[in-house]
């Protein structure tokens, strides 16, 4: 008999490490190649580690909610064939050279190999600190350190403002609150009240909740792992942004009249459905290419000005909670191409079986809140964007039209735009002609276009 180390795989550019949510299969248990063994979770999403290998699981690594090191191995198989090489089951990672994130460590080269025998899994890295494991925010393995060394809790490390992607905290600001905070603190002056503000990302101040009374009769439920990451990014989300919401109303008749002549030719030819999202995506990216100035993030008193179009697709799930698959590059893809990523992303989505880089580097997002039967909504900006679109439900309506010979009242398709924005840095203009532009775009809908 053999002894196969199954390994933490890679799940994307900026991810070091994972949580165990649950095993899938439990010591004793026959394994066939490909099957779900452990269920691990990163930051952003869910997923599953499958064994490249066919045999008896004989031993677990870690236990439920605890945390993985990328590269590590997790679990142990006794096969019956030769030897094998600990294998990573990662998909092939996007490379993102802007990424300003912390790299996952590569699985080092003197990495054991399994040899015959329970000795050689002695050796597996279990001595992981459990300082931080009980926060929802995510901490690179450098801040972890830092912050072990210097002695500094869960609860002091969560206040700290972060100015990476996502409100992470990097090695920068976790150096600067040290700095600031080994500082004594200066005497206030009358001189002081006349300074100017600062722009840089303050700590909020503390408050205490309101107190909840609870009776007998009362359910307490327990949020989840993912509601509480929502939890706290919408949160971070409102202190971290001025949020402002404006509306426009299209006209998008002939949007309306187009899908319906070509859903069903389309749906034959390419075995997809064309619903209306890839079509808002397309104007919402030609507008970006107008205006890139909405494709854009904040860094301290730094607009960092993105390069790529990578379009959030908002997406409910079965159990109520939320969460956003990325459109890489949106501005290269055709309309048929829009359409089979939104759709596969979307169904994947729901199977929660997105892979952790895919909800990653969003520069946009859009929410599609017509799904729930909504006209109009002011969504949270998904941090670090600076802008979000919401789609509302298209109505049928009366509505005035200009014609040669005088105005008229006709039926249309009408429905409402809302795009929250980050008023730091995009101001009513832009954020206003930039929701003008996407409605544009859509009211000009060629009834004719091929696709």
């Amino acid at each position: 008999m053999a002894k196969y180390q199954l390994l933490l795989p890679k799940m994307g550019e900026s991810v070091a490490e994972a949580t165990v949510i649950n095993w899938v299969k439990n010591i004793g248990d026959y394994i066939e190649a490909d099957d779900a063994v452990v269920e691990i979770a990163t930051d952003k999403v869910d997923s599953e580690v499958p064994s490249p290998v066919s045999g008896k699981l004989v031993e677990q690594l870690y236990q439920k909610d605890q945390v993985v090191q990328v590269g590590d191995p997790i679990a142990v198989i006794e096969t019956d064939g030769p030897e094998e090489e600990p294998v990573s089951t990662s998909a092939p990672e996007i490379p993102n050279p802007s990424s300003e994130q912390q790299r996952e460590p590569e699985a080092a080269p003197d990495m054991p190999l399994p040899i015959p025998g329970i000795e050689h899994v002695e050796q597996r890295h279990v001595e992981h600190k459990p300082v931080l494991s009980s926060s929802v925010r995510f901490y690179s393995p450098l801040v972890r350190n830092i912050a072990n060394q210097e002695g500094i809790g869960v609860a002091e490390l969560d206040t700290i403002p972060g100015s990476g992607a996502e409100g992470r905290l990097t090695k920068d600001d976790l150096l600067a609150y040290l700095k600031s905070r080994s500082q004594p603190a200066q005497a206030t002056t009358h001189s002081a009240v006349t300074q100017q503000p600062s722009f840089e990302a303050s700590q909020p101040p503390a408050y205490t909740a309101p107190a909840v009374s609870v009776s007998g009769n009362d359910e307490i439920i327990e949020m989840d792992r993912m509601r509480r990451l929502i939890a706290e990014h919408m949160t971070m989300s409102r202190q971290t942004s001025a949020h402002v919401t404006s509306f426009v109303e299209a006209d998008v008749t002939n949007l309306v009249y187009w899908r319906e002549k070509n859903k069903k030719r389309f749906e034959s030819r390419e075995n997809e459905k064309i619903t209306y999202t890839p079509i808002f995506i397309e104007a919402v990216v030609k507008a970006i290419i107008d205006m890139p100035m909405i494709n854009v993030s904040v860094k301290g008193t730094q607009i960092i000005k993105k390069k790529n179009i990578n379009i959030g697709l908002a997406t409910a799930l079965p159990n109520g909670n939320l969460i956003v698959p990325v459109i890489k590059n949106a501005d290269t893809l055709s309309m048929v191409g829009l359409v089979k990523t939104v759709n596969d992303l979307a169904n994947r989505a729901r199977q929660n079986k997105l892979r952790p880089d895919e909800t990653q580097d969003g520069t946009f997002t859009i929410t599609n809140i017509a799904a729930f039967g909504n006209i109009m909504g002011t969504p949270i900006i998904n941090q670090p964007q600076v802008a979000i679109l919401a789609i509302g439900a298209i109505k049928k309506k009366p509505a005035v039209l200009e014609t040669p010979t005088g105005d008229v009242i006709a039926i249309r398709h009408m429905m409402f735009l809302s795009l929250s924005y980050d008023h730091r840095v995009v101001d009513g203009s832009l954020g206003g002609m930039f929701l003008k532009r996407i409605a544009d775009y859509l009211e000009a809908w060629d009834i004719n276009k091929e696709i």
